[in-house]
């Protein structure tokens, strides 16, 4: 398959700049991969269309403040980092502008409460910093580092927690789950209420996930891995909804990648990485439906919504959703797509 064949023109003005006022509001493109309709809604009629002993699992990954201005000790040169990935204690992988200004050796100061030595180097301008600080590192996160929102968002996030979750838990992610966004905490009790299961899973969002499909060719792709934990209770009560035929609605794609990557003659409580590239032609093992949003064009996102839903009917989805003036990417609106 060409990567080619998962581009598309968007308008730029779609690009969502920053979120809606009331996080349930946002609109929703309501996908039937079984009757192969559309059809228009608001998130908050997700609750009509879950149904009693359905479980729906989020990602509970909260967004480090990550990206990072600092300086070379020995020129001044200033240096963006975004940490992405603890490789071991204080040792971490970040991508780095501009790379070619750090090699091994290189040290980074940031306001003198934070110092990182380059230990390492790889590709795509991706370096490995040890580093060193004071007290604990989330403390100098918050003190000196940013939201690392997307390229795209060129306006200024006036709430930073609007890239956060309601239900964020576990801090270690580079990018939000953005699907999750939409969710309030009262829409949350409302879903409790009528039955449906929510059961958090960890996926620490990085490189993986936002990685441009540079290959020609489809399977010529190779996705970095990431980190994801799922805990005892959790893949008991996963394997119960598996054992009992309940439908498993994922809310966003790292859900789904967890999930998937995680299912082998059951689900398995622990702490692993997955590399997993979902594209047309993979056989879903898990989830009965997908909560996402609308995904940037050859991503390796929404050639994974059209290996459930179909490519036909993906393609008929965003035609509708520019032509409807949709809300697009991490601040936009959202997609149920109903594969059961």
């Amino acid at each position: 398959m060409n990567v080619s064949d998962y581009d598309f023109k968007l308008p730029e003005e779609l690009i969502a700049q920053h979120p809606i006022d009331r996080r349930d509001h946002s609109r929703m493109l309501v996908l039937d991969k079984t009757e192969q309709s559309l059809r228009d809604a608001w998130f908050y009629d997700i609750l009509s269309l879950l149904d009693k002993d359905d479980v729906l699992v989020i990602n509970d990954s909260k967004v480090m403040p990550a990206r990072l201005i600092g300086t070379k000790i020995d020129t001044d040169a200033v240096i963006e980092v975004l940490l992405l990935k603890e490789l071991e204690k204080d040792v971490w992988e970040a991508t780095t502008r501009p790379a070619r200004r750090v090699k091994v050796g290189t040290v980074l100061d940031f306001n003198d409460r934070l110092t990182m030595r380059c230990v390492g180097i790889k590709d795509e301008g991706i370096r490995v910093f040890e580093l060193a600080y004071e007290g604990l590192l989330i403390e100098r996160l918050e003190e000196l580092g940013t939201m690392p929102l997307p390229p795209y968002i060129k306006e200024t996030l006036k709430e930073q927690d609007r890239y956060q979750t309601v239900y964020a838990r576990e801090m270690g992610s580079a990018a939000a789950p953005t699907a999750g966004l939409h969710f309030t905490k009262e829409l949350l009790d409302r879903i409790r209420s009528k039955g449906v299961t929510v059961l958090p899973i960890t996926l620490h969002v990085g490189l993986g996930t936002f990685k441009p499909v540079s290959a020609k060719e489809v399977e010529h792709h190779v996705m970095h891995s990431e980190t994801y934990t799922i805990s005892e209770k959790i893949a008991r009560a996963l394997n119960d909804a598996k054992d009992n035929d309940k439908r498993i609605i994922a809310v966003g794609t790292t859900s789904v990648r967890t999930l998937e990557s995680n299912f082998e003659d059951g689900f398995h409580a622990g702490t692993f990485e997955t590399d997993i590239f979902i594209y047309p032609g993979y056989r879903f093992q898990v989830i009965d439906g997908l909560i996402t949003n609308f995904h940037l064009p050859k991503s390796t996102l929404i050639m994974l919504v059209s290996a459930l839903a179909g490519k036909s009917l993906i393609e008929r989805a965003y035609d509708h959703a520019i032509k409807s003036r949709y809300r697009f990417f991490s601040f936009g609106d959202a997609m149920f797509i109903k594969s059961f």
